[in-house]
C-alpha cells in the first residue's frame, strides 16, 4: 500500500518528467534535470522509477487514454456535423489544457514513435479505422459530403494540436495576444464549410 507521501512524490516526479520530456524530448532529458524540477534528489527519483525510460513510459501510457478519449466520444448515432465539430472542439481544448502532453506525444512521434509504436499501430489505428468507417458511412448516406475520413481526422489533429506543439512560434508571431484567441471560431468556419452537403 502506498502512502500519501509516496503518492505525492510520484506525482511530483511525473509532473517534472512531463515538463522536461516535453521541452527536451526523450534523448535530451536527463534524470538530473527531472530531479531538479521535482525538487527531489536523483536517488529519490530512482526509488520510484529505476530509469528514465520507465518514467517516460509511465507518462506515455497515461497520456494515450486521455488522447484517445475525444475520438472515442464520436457517437455513430449522432448528427454527423455536430459529432465532427465536437471532436474538433475537444481536440482544440486539449491543446489549450494539455500543451506539455501534446508536445510529449509529438516528440515521441518525431523520433519514429519507438515507445508508442505498438499502441499507435494497434489501439490508435483500430480506433481511427473504426471512426473513419463511421464517417464514411455518413458520407455514403449523403449526411456528409464525399470526403476522405482519414484525412479529415488527420487535418483535425494538425489544425488543433499545432497550437500546443508550436506554441513558441505562435507566441513569437502574435506577441502578447493569447495564441488561441480566435482559433475556435476560425476552425469552426473552416470545418463547417468543409462539411456542408
Amino acid at each position: 500500500m502506498t502512502t500519501r507521501i509516496q503518492r505525492r512524490n510520484r506525482g511530483l516526479i511525473l509532473d517534472a518528467a512531463l515538463e522536461v520530456f516535453s521541452a527536451n524530448g526523450f534523448r535530451g532529458a536527463t534524470l538530473d534535470q527531472i530531479a531538479a524540477v521535482a525538487g527531489l534528489s536523483k536517488p529519490n527519483i530512482l526509488y520510484y522509477f529505476d530509469s528514465k525510460e520507465r518514467m517516460h513510459n509511465a507518462l506515455l501510457e497515461g497520456l494515450l487514454d486521455v488522447w484517445l478519449a475525444p475520438l472515442r466520444a464520436i457517437d455513430p448515432e449522432g448528427d454527423p456535423r455536430a459529432q465532427i465539430m465536437g471532436y474538433m472542439r475537444r481536440k482544440l481544448q486539449m491543446s489549450r489544457d494539455y500543451p506539455r502532453e501534446s508536445r510529449l506525444f509529438a516528440n515521441e512521434v518525431l523520433q519514429g514513435a519507438p515507445r508508442l509504436e505498438t499502441s499507435i499501430s494497434g489501439t490508435l489505428r483500430d480506433l481511427v479505422d473504426d471512426r473513419a468507417a463511421v464517417i464514411q458511412a455518413w458520407s455514403d448516406a449523403g449526411r456528409l459530403p464525399a470526403i476522405d475520413p482519414y484525412h479529415l481526422i488527420f487535418s483535425i489533429w494538425a489544425m488543433t494540436q499545432h497550437y500546443a506543439d508550436f506554441d513558441a512560434q505562435i507566441r513569437l508571431i502574435r506577441g502578447k495576444r493569447d495564441p488561441m484567441d480566435g482559433a475556435e471560431a476560425f476552425l469552426e468556419m473552416v470545418f463547417e464549410r468543409l462539411l456542408r452537403v
